[in-house]
């Protein structure tokens, strides 16, 4: 049962196989169509050779005699003489290539019944087995040229087979050789396009559950530093001054509520399926207004526009504009708010808020880490209503909603926080 367990279990050899018993049928068919076309010659005779006439030299008709179709020999006829006596004359059969049939005995003939010339050749040259050889040789030249063929179109299948089952133990990184326009070639293209998507999902789940895990271990640091303080305002609370010491738990308090409110939005922000609220068209200008306002910063528009609105959710984009005026204020306002500019722009596609100040400006090597949760500039981070986690949820906001954020310099000193958008 081994042979019948390989012949199942590999494609190629079972469509070989049936391109050869299809082969081997349609042989046996035409072969056995060609011997009952033989008989019936046999039993009827050829048109044209049924009888001898015989005629005088005035071409009157003597006699007729009616002739017998003999396999392998010719068409024999039996002609009676008037004085009784019975000839046989043979029309022999059309001789074979490079030599002529002997009427009498040699080789392949003896006499037979009635003396007759009888075909003795071997029985695999008589007439229909040398057909079925012939018919039979057609079907081996078949069967090694259709088996090499059979075999490259299933080398495809086999090479996919593999490829998904590496895939399925584990290698994300198998990808099959897209070759040719058929179906196979189609279904490796789709296996490819899938096993890309899978292999983004897993890294994005990867990357999503390190931001997670460093999340949660900033965040656990970060929560300490209030809770000492809240600890200790606590132990002087029945103190000399237990105003004071209110006065610190409180501000530690609203330091730990703000901390804990800008985790759990950040959390929200790194699982892209959280709903953060409804999708609509924002009015932009109106938010930078009404926060420039509260803080005192400086708003300008851009000449001529009188309207800014993009698609998004209300209170993540007052959230953005809150944290970069926040953050511009507490390290670049040395000669007071005004110190803070926020300017709206637009172009043919997107809508540009900068956010500027005159601070100590960013160095190079920074600009793309102060944008990492919990990250602060060297010496910045005893700084006073500062948790690290601003700017990290300025650009999760910001890619958020299709844009990005970068950190440029300022023409004359400071820091210039740009953001994009994409218009409503």
């Amino acid at each position: 049962m081994s042979w019948f367990y390989s012949i199942s279990k590999h494609l190629y050899l079972r469509i070989w196989l049936a391109v050869v018993v299809g082969v081997a049928v349609l042989m046996l068919l035409v072969g056995w169509a060609w011997s009952l076309s033989v008989e019936h010659v046999v039993q009827n005779g050829p048109q044209g050779v049924r009888e001898l006439q015989i005629r005088n030299a005035q071409g009157e008709l003597l006699d007729s005699v009616p002739g017998q179709l003999q396999r392998g020999v010719g068409v024999n006829f039996e002609v009676t003489l008037p004085d009784g006596q019975k000839l046989s004359l043979l029309l022999p059969r059309r001789p074979p290539p490079g030599g002529a049939m002997q009427p009498g005995p040699g080789p392949g003939f003896n006499r037979g019944i009635g003396g007759l010339p009888r075909d003795l050749s071997p029985w695999w040259a008589r007439p229909p087995y040398g057909f079925v050889w012939m018919l039979l040789l057609v079907g081996l030249a078949v069967a090694v040229g259709v088996y090499p063929i059979v075999r490259k179109l299933t080398q495809r299948l086999e090479a996919l087979q593999q490829g998904v089952q590496r895939w399925g133990e584990g290698d994300l990184t198998v990808r099959m050789a897209e070759q040719g326009q058929d179906e196979v070639a189609d279904l490796s293209r789709r296996f490819n396009a899938a096993a890309q998507r899978i292999q983004n999902l897993m890294n994005s789940q990867q990357l999503l559950l390190a931001s997670q895990k460093s999340l949660l271990a900033n965040a656990s640091h970060e929560l300490r530093s209030p809770l000492t303080r809240i600890r200790m305002g606590l132990e002087f609370v029945g103190g000399d001054n237990p105003e004071l010491a209110k006065q610190e738990i409180a501000r530690n308090i609203a330091e730990l509520d703000q901390l804990i409110d800008e985790i759990l939005l950040a959390s929200r922000l790194d699982a892209q399926e959280a709903d953060l609220g409804k999708v609509e068209a924002v009015d932009v200008m109106g938010l930078c207004a009404e926060e420039c306002a509260r803080v005192g910063a400086v708003f300008e528009v851009q000449e001529g526009v009188q309207k800014i609105e993009t698609q998004g959710v209300v209170k993540l984009l007052r959230r953005l504009i809150r944290n970069l005026l926040e953050n511009a204020g507490r390290y670049g306002a040395l000669n007071g708010p005004e110190d803070v500019q926020l300017t709206s722009s637009l172009t043919p596609t997107e809508i540009v808020l900068t956010v500027s100040d005159r601070g100590p400006g960013v160095p190079v090597a920074y600009r793309e880490k102060i944008f990492e949760p919990f990250f602060r500039l060297p010496g910045a981070s005893e700084r006073a209503g500062s948790v690290g986690l601003g700017l990290a949820l300025v650009k999760s906001i910001a890619e958020r909603h299709k844009g990005h954020v970068s950190c440029q310099d300022r023409l004359g000193g400071g820091a210039c926080f740009v953001v994009r958008l994409p218009k409503a």
